[in-house]
């Protein structure tokens, strides 16, 4: 299971969440971003726990938990699978297999 870890503090590392995670079993990986644009650290990353019981009791164990003080947010990670973009608006994806509008 991929579990959104997110509020963290600049301070937290990828080994200080693998400790805390690893208490409830098998952590897989751990991702923390960091901006493309400006290099700047995210708030936010995503550990992966193969066991879904062990996930699930991390996550019900870690949420709200006050770490290196700021309060987590962990939850199983959404991800968007669908463009929610309107075609033909600024930003959005064009499609060319529309039918056409005529005025």
């Amino acid at each position: 299971m991929n579990i959104f870890v997110g509020n963290m503090s600049r301070e937290v590392k990828k080994e200080n969440l693998e400790n805390i995670f690893k208490e409830y079993g098998f952590v897989e990986s751990i991702t923390i971003l960091i901006d493309r644009i400006n290099g700047e650290w995210k708030a936010f990353g995503f550990v992966e726990m193969p066991d879904e019981k062990e996930a699930d009791k991390a996550i019900e164990s870690l949420n709200g938990k006050d770490y290196f003080g700021h309060p987590l947010t962990v939850h199983q990670a959404r991800f968007h699978t669908e463009d929610r973009r309107i075609p033909g608006r600024f930003g959005g994806r064009r499609h060319t297999d529309l039918p056409e509008i005529k005025s």
